[in-house]
């Protein structure tokens, strides 16, 4: 596959009808030496277009989780009661899944700055509403669900227009490093972001803490502004994005085995070893010498935390070519990653498995992003983006009722190491039965 020169790539701000994947050129950059190899791939924040898209997301990492603390905090304090916090995780979920899979549908037929100029208007526009019902003292349970589920929706249709942009703005060698930046932001935003939540509200309140997202999101709107124009590609035919198109987004993956693998991968690593539903009961009994919710906190903390670590030393990865191989490396060593967690009976031991599981689902994050922007077309990257988006958000949740329900019958550590055994087998059998994601290579 060719690569884009570094020139042809800084001038696409002004053309939005190449495809810095297709126009690539052989030679670029020279190898990295010394350090630089283990260092972070910064490469892509060279270019202007992908280093304002790449800022926007450091805001709204961090802001997100602003919101995602405040919102079931507020919900708690008004009930009382931890089952309205988990309908309100429900309210937001639905539209989220719904948007997202409309969202990539949308994002193939327009310009897809454009697209991201609206919703994020509109997720800073529900950040705002969310700070008026909080000030005012309004308390309505409802109000704040309605709310919640406007800005999932405004999310679902905002994810795949920014990720399939990505591909319009790096060549198709720097894309794993695209995707380690990004990620990485994200992982940061999840462990800073309920952190300073803690710290803010009892200084600011929680009123204010709504407001500080919606100010900082102006700074999103600003970078988005600040793309170039991404419309269709000139050979993409005019339609409209409705059932029809997210039909053909799926019959477009169940054509193409190399991205229906990609999206196996993600759901075999999350359903069968996501273990966040026993870890409740895991820092209770297991750990609890060491302090129920120290325990709890560090089990939540080590995997985001091991994932900002491989995005520090992404350099090692990164460049990588056989990008289905990596895939299948990092969700087996995921898969190793949660039985060594499920056998552990120290609760650093445990943490230490459950880092180096972030590690590998951060490479697995990485590839499995770049072989669907590399992968699919230009006209089907919105669509397989918001399948995407809407695997990552369910793989979790499944998980959380199938290991709780294993958790009560076998035991939790058990349970834990029944999984990630289970991860191993299916993806090394799957890897063996179909082939193409082990070929795949750039």
């Amino acid at each position: 596959m060719y690569r884009a020169t570094r020139t042809s790539v800084d001038t696409s701000e002004s053309s939005s009808t190449t495809d810095a994947g297709k126009d690539e050129k052989p030679g670029g950059d020279p190898p990295a030496r010394g350090w630089r190899r283990w260092a972070m791939d910064t490469r892509p924040l060279r270019i202007p277009a992908y280093r304002r898209l790449w800022s926007s997301t450091i805001v709204t990492a961090v802001g997100s989780q602003l919101t995602a603390v405040a919102v079931p905090k507020q919900i708690y304090d008004i009930t009382q009661s931890s089952a309205w916090v988990g309908y309100a995780s429900l309210a937001g979920l639905v539209p989220m899944v719904v948007f997202a899979l409309w969202g990539g549908a949308v994002a193939d037929t327009v310009d897809r700055r454009k697209l991201l100029l609206v919703t994020n208007i509109g997720i800073a526009v529900t950040s705002l509403l969310f700070w008026v019902q909080a000030v005012t003292g309004l308390d309505s349970v409802p109000v704040l669900m309605v709310l919640l589920a406007a800005q999932q929706a405004f999310f679902g249709l905002n994810q795949p227009a920014r990720s399939a942009s990505i591909a319009r703005l790096v060549p198709a060698g720097e894309l794993p490093a695209a995707n380690a930046l990004g990620t990485t932001v994200m992982q940061i935003g999840a462990v800073a972001g309920p952190l300073l939540a803690g710290v803010l509200i009892p200084v600011i309140g929680l009123p204010e803490l709504y407001l500080v997202d919606a100010v900082a999101l102006t700074f999103t709107v600003w970078a988005v502004f600040r793309l170039p124009a991404l419309p269709p590609l000139g050979e993409t035919v005019a339609r409209r994005a409705g059932v029809r198109e997210i039909a053909a987004g799926f019959r477009y993956i169940a054509g193409h085995k190399v991205l229906l693998l990609s999206f196996l991968a993600d759901i075999v690593a999350m359903v069968f070893g996501m273990p966040r539903a026993l870890f409740p009961e895991l820092a209770a009994q297991t750990y609890g010498s060491w302090g129920s919710g120290f325990a709890l906190g560090l089990l939540f903390a080590a995997i985001p935390v091991g994932a900002v670590l491989g995005g520090l030393f992404s350099g090692v990865f990164s460049r990588a070519r056989r990008h289905g191989l990596m895939v299948i490396g990092s969700v087996v060593g995921w898969g190793l990653a949660v039985v060594g967690f499920g056998l552990s009976g120290n609760l650093w031991v445990a943490a230490a498995f459950l880092a180096a599981g972030g590690v590998a689902d951060m490479v697995s994050m990485v590839f499995r992003g770049a072989i669907l922007l590399s992968a699919a077309t230009d006209e089907m990257r919105g669509r397989m983006q918001g399948v995407f988006t809407v695997v990552v958000a369910g793989g979790p949740r499944l998980a959380d009722v199938l290991h709780g329900t294993a958790g009560s019958l076998f035991g939790p550590r058990a349970a834990v190491a029944g999984g990630g055994a289970l991860v191993v087998v299916v993806m090394l059998a799957l890897a063996a039965a179909m082939p193409a994601l082990r070929r795949y290579r750039i």
